[in-house]
């Protein structure tokens, strides 16, 4: 049983008119229970009804009392005794689901009976679970009622097994009594645990219930009121062991004892249970609290003489050392009643603030849904605004404009780790792969690196073998020193010579070095693009995953995206193509900086040859003045001039090689991310899917794509619903900004 926040309770009030069969005192409240709340009470608890009304308990999670135990607890006598409605007898009837009491004050005395589906329903089963409504004037009929119910829950009443239907459910029986004399308070009544299977229960059955008292003590907003009975060690009940494992500290938990006169005075076992209400041994800090209900002698007696009876017992027995502030349903309901309040006007702040989220979320939900979509005219007039969104946010993304605010708000809600997030900015992804590539270019794209300074003779072998570059690509390099490097040219110049006199070379020797030197360029430049036309792909993907339901996204993807991105990454290989066929002919410059390269490289051969010519021919100072011979030094330097012929062709061609590599490099480089990159891959990529693409579309190509499923449309239903009662409990909550 649960007594929710809203000051409803999950019992029935029992009114002549309605319980006819029974005594007059039995039908009418007590005087106790009309001072169950006073009016600020009333007002406060009024506003989680409102809320419960709404229909909110299955969006937020509302405050609420919870009573739950094991079998035969007692829970069904302390609901009466609670609520002071007499409950059918029929053990079957109030044990086999969560029934929900409401107590609402109205003009009229009235009783509605629904039953609210279980969330794990399919749609179909809970329209048919929903349609179950009934009202009833008189109790009598209630046991007919809830067997009605049960019938539409699938619960039996026979053995298990015994047909396909089950012995308990998960769906919930909502029990709403208007009347004027009753307060505002909700009770649920769960369930009772049991362990062992029987005739009519299973293994099975054991576990769902378990499971139903677990999904509602578990809620942070529920206060927990297991009943535990004298009868049994309390040890030995599990609802201890689960509401302790949900609520450690005890802070919502307030324990109740019943069947106290059942024990053996003096007993040892009586003796426990009064160390167990005065909270020595299970520490609850809401503490404890002792009910004497009526036993089955007594079941006749109206709600007057059973309360007269309680105090009577309670005042004879050794349960008198307790405060009477703890003992009896007066005192319980008065517990109760203060209890929830200060509950609820403690939960008020962030009840609203989850309202506020749950709004927010909802609203977001149903606006990627979009417009309806049930005729043709609403499936173009969705696509096109789809379109125009689209390619707004792709024309800002390819541009590096990222003022709107789809940029900053799919960052915030983005999974992407820090160095991914950026790919929602596409400009700035791109921007940042060229520069790695141009990086890449200039550190790693020849096939072999010259090491001035290395001594390796020219008859040491180079070592080429495949390496994975910084850049995540196998490349197949090599090092080279000075004397390596000659002799490579050599053997080029001897394949190539023609007429050419001693000491000259075929100038076309250098375009060969330059092919082999440049023989990584393609897979590189490759691998470049695609990882751009990946780029591209990830920003779509996210794009139209943000824009479109997860249907629609498919569809505009195998219909737009795919092909299109597909053949623009197949445009630029063909472009690679004609660029690497330009590489294979001789190459062609205009540049100074050709020139320039080729005078630096000269001037620095030149240089070291001087510069070791003065370090062989400059004495120490003596300490008066410098001491040297101009002759020795001029000398020394023409000796230090390579005399053979070959080899001076073969530096002159590895200066020109060096040179027309650099050059090519940047010219490749600029190349390959303006006409390759921006031509055929980004530029017009807003276009893919664009206002223009969609207005050409046939009426029955748009309705293939853009046609709402049915999945769709009955998640729009179910957030408008949920929308319309978020701004219903939103309005409500505006009214109580006082409290």
């Amino acid at each position: 049983m649960a007594l929710f926040a809203d000051g409803t309770s999950d019992g029935l009030t029992g009114d002549d008119d309605i319980q006819s069969h029974v005594k007059e005192e039995n039908a009418c409240t007590t005087s106790s229970l009309e001072e169950l709340q006073t009016e600020e009470q009333k007002q406060v608890l009024d506003i989680v009804a409102q809320i419960r009304k709404c229909g909110l308990e299955g969006v937020l999670s509302l405050p609420q009392i919870v009573v739950c135990g094991d079998q035969s607890a007692g829970k069904s006598s302390v609901l009466e005794a609670l609520t002071e409605i007499p409950f059918p007898r029929n053990d079957n009837l109030c044990t086999r689901f969560a029934t929900e009491i409401i107590l609402r004050r109205a003009l009229v005395d009235k009783i509605s009976v629904r039953v609210i589906p279980a969330p794990n329903r399919s749609s179909e089963e809970q329209e048919a679970v929903k349609g179950f409504e009934e009202s009833i004037t008189n109790f009598d009929d209630l046991p007919k009622i809830m067997e009605k119910a049960m019938t539409v829950m699938g619960i039996n009443n026979g053995p298990s097994g015994e047909s396909e239907t089950q012995a308990f459910a998960k769906d919930v029986l909502s029990l709403e009594i208007e009347g004027p004399l009753r307060p505002q308070l909700t009770l649920v009544d769960l369930p009772g645990l049991f362990a062992n299977k029987t005739l009519q229960t299973s293994e099975s059955d054991s576990v769902l219930v378990a499971e139903i008292t677990d999904y509602y003590i578990s809620q942070q907003r529920t206060i927990c009121l297991p009943v535990i009975s004298a009868l049994n060690d309390y040890a030995n009940q599990k609802i201890l062991t689960k509401v302790r494992a949900v609520d450690p500290e005890g802070d919502r938990t307030l324990g109740i004892i019943t069947k106290p006169d059942r024990l053996e005075i003096d007993s040892g076992s009586e003796k426990a249970f009064i160390g167990l209400a005065r909270n020595e041994d299970i520490f609850f800090k809401l503490g404890w609290h002792v009910l004497r209900n009526r036993n089955f002698k007594e079941r006749d007696r109206s709600f007057v003489e059973r309360n007269a009876a309680e105090t009577e017992w309670f005042r004879a027995s050794n349960f008198n050392v307790l405060s009477h502030d703890s003992l009896g349903i007066d005192p319980l309901r008065k517990r109760l009643s203060m209890l929830l309040f200060h509950h609820v006007k403690q939960e008020l702040p962030k009840l609203r603030e989850d309202l506020e989220v749950a709004l927010l979320d909802s609203k977001r939900q149903l606006e990627c849904l979009g417009g309806r979509r049930q005729s043709r005219q609403e499936c173009k007039s969705y696509l096109i605004q789809l379109g125009l969104d689209v390619y707004e946010i792709c024309k800002g993304a390819v541009n590096g404009h990222y003022e709107g605010d789809w940029f900053n708000q799919i960052e915030r809600h983005s999974s992407l780790d820090k160095d991914s997030s950026i790919r929602c900015r596409l400009r700035a992804a791109i921007q940042a792969e060229n520069m790695r590539f141009s990086k890449a270019m200039r550190i790693e794209a020849h096939k072999y690196h010259f090491e001035d300074k290395s001594r390796s003779g020219a008859n040491v072998p180079v070592e080429i073998k495949d390496a994975t570059s910084d850049y995540g690509l196998k490349l197949r390099r090599g090092n080279m020193s000075r004397y390596q490097a000659k002799s490579w040219v050599s053997k080029a110049l001897l394949r190539s010579r023609g007429r050419e006199l001693p000491g000259n070379y075929n100038p076309l020797v250098v375009g060969e070095l330059f092919w082999e030197q440049a023989s990584n360029w393609y897979a590189m430049a490759v691998f470049h693009a695609e990882k751009i036309s990946l780029a591209c792909d990830n920003f779509l993907d996210v794009l139209l995953n943000d824009k479109c339901t997860k249907d629609l996204r498919a569809k505009v993807w195998s219909s737009f995206v795919r092909d299109s991105m597909k053949s623009r990454h197949e445009s630029a290989m063909r472009e690679l193509d004609r660029i690497m066929e330009d590489l294979k002919s001789y190459p062609i410059n205009y540049n100074h900086y050709y020139t320039d390269t080729v005078q630096n490289l000269r001037r620095e051969r030149m240089k070291k040859s001087l510069q070791g010519s003065l370090d062989a021919n400059i004495p120490q100072w003596d300490g008066e003045n410098w001491e040297h011979e101009t002759s020795g030094i001029v000398d020394e330097y023409f000796r230090d001039m390579e005399p053979n012929m070959e080899n001076f062709s073969c530096d002159e061609a590895l200066d020109c090689l060096r040179a027309i590599y650099k050059v090519s490099q940047k010219v490749f480089v600029a190349n390959i991310t303006t006409q390759v990159i921006e031509r055929h891959i980004v530029r017009g990529l807003e276009n893919i899917f664009s206002p223009v693409i969609i207005s050409n579309l046939s009426d029955a190509e748009v309705e293939r794509i853009a046609a709402e499923p049915e999945s769709a449309k009955r998640k729009r239903e179910f957030l408008e619903d949920r929308i319309a009662k978020l701004e219903e409990g939103q309005r409500i909550l505006r009214n109580v900004t006082s409290l």
